[in-house]
């Protein structure tokens, strides 16, 4: 038994088929045990004459009196010898309409729907070769018409979801689309359940997931915001965990984009929690663009300290970027360039990452600029060029940058091409500001004590008037003494 008859069992598992036994099933089940012999004939000469196989799998089908299962599979095993083995997809489709005329009533809903989903997957994935565009549209549309005629909505929307997948992976943004745009229409709807609701809900995050690698891939940063922040609105849903991974992949980038590392980090660690819950591969690239994140925060946490990532440490796909942490964390510029020139085929060869290597090394040399001048007052630009290993002009734009911020405090000789430390002046600042405080403190206490003072006579004051002129004063009567 392979793995189509395989499902076939598993599928006839779900449904009754609510047969009637009579004395006369002794002579359908001799026919039946025919038609199986000649169908496991049939199997048994795929690999050595297809062709025979194919004509044999041809009499099965036009033996059936009624449609029945076994005709179901032999042109089951026809599309797949048509469009695998023999390429010619155009035979192949003309079975495979055939066999959705079988779903209606000959198998159970389940087997159908298997059956259904594997042509679709190895017709659109590439294994009997290159396919035209044309003829995949072909076998979808067929699919389709069939999926309404009988009405199961939910197996049309899987079904153009996996089109749409297809369709971004040939890179076919015209026909994607439009067809997020029929997807969309599918989904709307007031009057469901709270379970047809989660179904929605699920679908509708399948559909952003899709339309926002769509605009991650061909740059349109406007909608991919609009499109992720769509997604965090959504409730009612129980999406599957690489759904979530692929969405907070997009929304860490588009974050990255904007320089907000902060968030990027954020988006890339849940993506790589998503991704590592749903088993997916994805989730090592989305783990080096985590490191990458949190070392541009310049956050002096290890990511690889939490207890998610911990794992993932010693990974060969990994230990270059938990080298390049560590060397990040030391100041060691030269180490995190020898670092990225040895392991060019892990990490530079990733074009998301590689368009920041230039802002990580220019945060590092930045770092390592400051904690190098410290004991300095003056230094030829010379000098700091050759322990960077950059030009120049590389280490004036970056002591220009320094010391526009505040970060430096000083100035650059362009015609003796020093670096002139105001350390004097530091020092005076200091102590100027330290001054300023003390002063506030001090007026800050001596503005109390006024207050308190001033309170404390007043209160003196009132006590020593006497009854009769305060009782005066306020109208009131003091009869009542005497």
């Amino acid at each position: 038994m392979d793995d189509d008859d395989a499902d076939y069992m598993q599928g006839s598992d779900d449904e009754d088929y609510g047969f009637d036994y009579s004395d006369d099933d002794a002579g359908d089940d001799a026919g039946t045990a025919d038609v199986e012999n000649m169908y496991y004939t049939a199997k048994s000469k795929k690999e050595d004459d297809p062709e025979q196989a194919l004509k044999d799998f041809r009499t099965i089908v036009d033996q059936e009196e009624d449609k029945g299962d076994w005709g179901f599979k032999a042109l089951k095993q026809s599309t797949k010898l048509l469009f695998l083995v023999l390429h010619r997809p155009a035979d192949a489709l003309g079975t495979y309409r055939q066999l959705l005329t079988y779903t209606r009533s000959a198998v159970t809903r389940n087997y159908s729907e298997r059956t259904i989903n594997g042509i679709l997957d190895y017709v659109g994935g590439g294994k009997g070769g290159p396919v035209a565009v044309d003829v995949l549209e072909q076998f979808y549309q067929a699919t389709k018409d069939a999926l309404e005629e009988a009405k199961n909505d939910r197996l049309s929307v899987k079904t153009n979801l996996k089109l749409a997948k297809l369709w971004l992976d040939r890179k076919e943004y015209n026909r994607l689309t439009k067809l997020l745009h029929d997807l969309y229409a599918a989904t709307r709807s007031d009057s469901d359940s709270g379970e047809e609701q989660a179904q929605r809900g699920t679908q509708l995050l399948e559909i952003y997931a899709l339309e926002i690698q769509m605009h991650n891939e061909t740059r349109n940063t406007k909608k991919l915001k609009e499109i992720y922040n769509a997604s965090s609105q959504v409730r009612a849903a129980i999406p599957h965990p690489r759904i979530m991974g692929v969405i907070k992949e997009c929304g860490g980038k588009m974050w990255m984009g904007e320089r907000q590392w902060n968030r990027a980090s954020e988006d890339f660690f849940e993506s790589f929690r998503n991704y590592d819950e749903a088993g997916s591969p994805q989730r090592i690239q989305v783990l080096k663009y985590l490191v990458l994140a949190n070392m541009l925060t310049g956050s002096e946490v290890n990511p690889f300290d939490s207890q998610e990532t911990k794992p993932y440490k010693n990974d060969p796909q990994i230990k270059a970027m938990t080298d390049l942490v560590d060397a990040y964390q030391r100041r060691e510029v030269h180490s995190a360039e020898k670092i990225l020139r040895d392991n060019r085929s892990t990490i530079m060869d990733d074009n998301f990452i590689s368009a920041y290597i230039g802002e990580l090394l220019k945060s590092l040399r930045t770092s390592y600029l400051i904690d190098l001048i410290k004991p300095y007052t003056r230094l030829e630009l010379s000098f700091l060029a050759k322990q960077l290993n950059v030009e120049i002009a590389e280490v004036e734009e970056l002591l220009i940058g320094l010391i526009l911020e505040g970060r430096v405090e000083g100035q650059i000789d362009q015609v003796g091409m020093r670096l002139e430390l105001d350390r004097q002046q530091v020092l005076e600042k200091k102590r100027y500001a330290a001054l300023e405080e003390w002063t506030k403190a001090l007026e800050s206490v001596h503005t109390a004590v006024l207050n308190k003072t001033a309170a404390g006579g007043r209160g003196e004051a009132m006590m020593g008037l006497m009854p009769e002129r305060f009782a005066g004063e306020r109208g009131y009567s003091l009869d009542f003494l005497a």
